[in-house]
């Protein structure tokens, strides 16, 4: 398997316009993505929505490609920039992490593509950890996941995904938005339309499964931070004061 990392990152977020170039520590925050990214192993790209982004990830030396800002999800927009970056088709899968993760561990991207080299019918990897809180089970900004994950195993299949409360003493996996595709199943997903349960759910990996690509997912001990709020950023600029 010869993977590739990309990054999808745009300006135009809804809860934190410009966070992309938001400073972290004195560095945009898709830099610090990339930077951790990078570490790897694994080639990196940037898949940008904005010309800003572009030029703050050359800067610091990486790679990006500017794509259409009007693209409807992550998801195409890495689509977008794997048929710019690699047309031979020489990368046959692509981890997509996220622009909004400064300090996602590394070995997260390489968790993806072992799964996806472990499970022979896994079209699309992902990863999940434990319930931060009980809370998490009625949040409907943490996304659950559904496994079939006999106890104590590494990975499992996922059966669904959604915002909704979870009931019950089964351990509740929050989902972490990080994926590794198959170059096929990513090219057979961007062309598929939004599916019902994606459009009741806002969640597009439900769309995989009701095309019947199969979903599995990695065990990790705990969900990197997220930046999508004010005082998301805030936190993370706080564990910069602490690390850095």
């Amino acid at each position: 398997m010869n993977p590739l990392v990309l990054i999808p990152a745009r300006m135009a977020a809804t809860r934190l316009p410009g966070k992309p170039l938001a400073d972290i520590g004195g560095q945009p925050m898709i830099v610090r993505a990339w930077r951790q990214a990078v570490a790897s192993g694994l080639p990196v790209a940037v898949a940008a929505g904005d010309p800003e982004i572009v030029e703050a990830v050359e800067a610091a030396g990486g790679v990006a490609v500017l794509t259409d800002p009007d693209l409807p999800s992550g998801s195409d927009r890495i689509r977008a920039a794997l048929d710019a970056i690699d047309p031979d088709g020489r990368h046959d899968a692509v981890i997509n992490l996220q622009g909004d993760m400064p300090f996602a561990d590394p070995g997260l991207a390489t968790a993806c593509a072992n799964l996806l080299d472990a499970e022979p019918s896994c079209d699309i990897a992902t990863l999940v950890a434990r319930e931060a809180d009980a809370s998490d089970r009625a949040n409907a900004d943490v996304v659950k996941a559904v496994l079939a994950l006999p106890e104590g195993a590494p990975h499992g299949r996922a059966l669904y995904f959604t915002r909704s409360t979870l009931y019950g003493d089964a351990p509740v996996w929050r989902h972490i938005g990080l994926y590794g595709y198959r170059r096929a199943a990513l090219e057979r997903f961007c062309a598929a339309p939004p599916s019902p349960l994606e459009r009741r759910e806002k969640l597009e990996q439900l769309r995989a499964l009701e095309m019947g690509l199969q979903i599995w997912a990695a065990v990790i001990d705990e969900a990197p931070l997220s930046v999508d709020s004010p005082a998301d950023l805030a936190a993370a600029r706080a564990v910069v004061g602490i690390r850095d």
